[in-house]
């Protein structure tokens, strides 16, 4: 019988996951029953994690098990991949869908909620062209009433590069494709332009080329990640409808130097045969391999201690931000979430104060038993000192917006470390507080937090069952 697979970059939701599970049901016609909330339960073998977890919770003849692996990408790598096979897939195998998962909403940025990961859906395409393409919306604000052009736009992009949009109320504009090069121009070029000091992007059809403006240039690199993901799906669906000359990215603000074969738009420029206005982009050998099952990062350890804590304990995270995966919300005592300030004062960083950045850790976890709240910093084994000596920034998040959103927590600081092949906390600084080996073995600091102790001995015992 075969498993339902989910590899994912990124630290795998019930939310996110009972809409997967949902609509894999419903589109391959499987009844299946639901015995509440979701549980992820990391696979314990002889004692150790196995690095692979296990979703209870759903009962359907037609499903054997449901298992999530972490996996990471070549270069840009869409959420979420989703298997129905029996055995543990390999990157030979073709996968059902590709899920890409935003919290973003229309109302906090135009741009990101739509635009910035429609590259993804356009790399994956090289090596997977017929897959089935997803956006979920797994939205914590409210999303507005009339969505902006902006988002219609990309919306229709989307609908006419055939991904399907979930999790999100959409009208009938939205879902409705585009059906010439021509309704593409006109519809972008009507729409209200930007503050005078942005480059607005545009499109000028000639006899023998497609001018598109836009820029790409941030931080002194090729890393304008939303204007990355409009010009690619703009430039994907010229293809798509029909235009083989050439397509020009003008007042682009890059400089040769700027131009990488390591850059995700430069391979798809290459793939989309897109150039860059005054500008030569190299010819690149395209890759073989879209993902890989991650083996190094310390994600493993801090994705790991965030649901043995969630799944085995009463206590929570109130933020996340695990390493390669999208930032979370804060949750205020309230529930309500907000977003991070970056800096305290945006000026002063402005002008060359790096001192004004707010330092934000990778997991704060909520224990409630103790009344402790523990800011997490995650690194791999070989960068423990640095993990260490970064647990001494913490000082504005706990003043800015731990302690008056949580007056009677303690806080404590501690380093989750993932590598080595210690078997023991013996050489381990009071300072850490977990290690995840990497043949799996579970390792609690000398110092670990109380929560640590006990999720750790909450996970075993129900491996004894």
């Amino acid at each position: 019988m075969n498993n339902l697979w989910i590899l994912t970059e990124e630290r795998p939701k019930v939310e996110v996951l009972e809409v997967i599970i949902k609509y894999f049901a419903q589109d391959k016609n499987i009844g299946f029953i639901s015995s509440g909330s979701l549980k992820i339960i990391p696979i314990i073998e002889n004692n150790k994690f196995s690095f692979c977890y296990e979703v209870l919770g759903i009962n359907t003849p037609k499903i054997n098990k449901i298992y999530i692996k972490t996996v990471s990408g070549q270069s840009s790598f869409v959420d979420y991949l989703i298997y129905f096979q029996e055995k543990l897939p390999q990157i030979t195998d073709i996968p059902l869908y590709a899920i890409e998962e935003t919290k973003t909403a229309d109302s906090e940025s135009r741009n990101s909620s739509i635009f910035q990961r429609c590259s993804k859906f356009v790399y994956i395409d090289y090596f997977y062209p017929n897959l089935q393409k997803i956006m979920l919306y797994n939205l914590q604000i409210s999303q507005k009433k009339e969505p902006t052009k902006t988002n219609i736009f990309g919306s229709r992009l989307l609908a006419t590069y055939g991904v399907k949009i979930i999790g999100k109320t959409q009208n009938q504009e939205q879902i409705k494709p585009f059906q010439s090069i021509d309704e593409v121009i006109e519809y972008k070029n009507s729409m209200r332009l930007p503050p005078k000091n942005n480059v607005p992007i545009l499109l000028k059809k000639y006899n023998d080329r497609i001018e598109i403006s836009g820029r790409l240039f941030k931080n002194d690199s090729l890393s304008h990640d939303p204007n990355i993901g409009a010009l690619s799906i703009i430039s994907a669906i010229l293809r798509k409808l029909n235009w083989d000359k050439k397509i020009i990215i003008t007042k682009h603000g890059l400089a040769q130097k700027h131009i990488s074969d390591k850059n995700k738009f430069i391979q798809i420029a290459n793939q989309l045969d897109i150039k860059l206005d005054n500008l030569v982009i190299p010819k690149i050998k395209s890759k073989t391999q879209y993902w890989h099952y991650e083996q190094n990062g310390e994600k493993l350890a801090t994705i790991f201690i965030h649901l043995v804590v969630e799944n085995f304990t009463s206590s929570y995270s109130i933020f996340e931000n695990h390493a390669g995966c999208e930032k979370g919300y804060f949750y205020n005592s309230d529930g309500t979430v907000i977003a991070l300030r970056k800096y305290r004062d945006t000026e002063k960083y402005k002008s060359g104060d790096k001192t004004a950045i707010i330092f934000i850790p990778d997991l704060i976890l909520l224990d409630i038993e103790n009344l402790e709240i523990i800011n997490i910093e995650g690194k791999k084994y070989e960068n423990k000192k640095n993990g260490i000596l970064e647990l001494k920034n913490y000082n504005d998040i706990e003043q800015i917006y731990i302690k008056p959103q949580y007056p009677k927590y303690k806080i404590i600081r501690t380093v989750v470390l993932y590598g080595s092949n210690l078997e023991n906390n013996q050489n381990l600084e009071i300072e850490i507080g977990f290690l995840l080996n990497k043949n799996g073995k579970m390792i609690l600091g000398i110092k670990a937090p109380k929560l640590f102790n006990q999720a750790i001995k909450n996970l075993l015992d129900y491996w004894k069952k």
